[in-house]
């Protein structure tokens, strides 16, 4: 009876860990591939939480600063900030990190990155209890206009 016990015990315990590994999603990660001398470029999902939380940081070893930005429209002109909070992550709600919207910016690449290519993303979320999670992505590189 004690095995069966923790037997259950553990599996409870596993679903509690898959359970917050799924708690954000990732989906369609790609980088935009950069043209000789390019210094930066941007990265592209979506993404879709089961519980409120936010995009709180993305890192990754092909560029020296990256950070989380929002373009937006500001009177007649299309202005880039940078969202020093974190992207907000409504529960259920899918959120686009596309060109002309939100995005990731990476700057001081440590390289060019060329079409095929595939760019190691760190992203860390964190949910409404303050606790972190953090996410390896793979993104492919596309050329501009794909």
């Amino acid at each position: 009876m004690k095995i069966k016990a923790l037997a259950l015990a553990g599996l409870l315990a596993f679903g509690a860990v898959a359970a917050q590994a799924q708690q954000v999603v990732v989906e369609k990660p790609w980088v935009r591939a950069t043209v000789a001398q390019q210094k930066s470029t941007g990265a592209f999902f979506s993404l879709r939480a089961a519980e409120d939380s936010r995009l709180v940081s993305v890192s990754s070893p092909a560029a020296g600063m990256v950070e989380i930005h929002e373009m937006a429209m500001q009177g007649d002109v299309m202005k880039m900030r940078e969202l020093d909070t974190g992207l907000p992550l409504p529960a259920g709600k899918t959120v686009e990190l596309k060109p002309g919207g939100f995005h990731v910016m990476m700057m001081d690449l440590k390289a060019p990155i060329k079409a095929g290519d595939t760019v190691p993303l760190t992203l860390v979320f964190e949910g409404k209890d303050k606790k972190r999670q953090t996410v390896e992505v793979k993104a492919e590189a596309r050329a501009l206009g794909k």
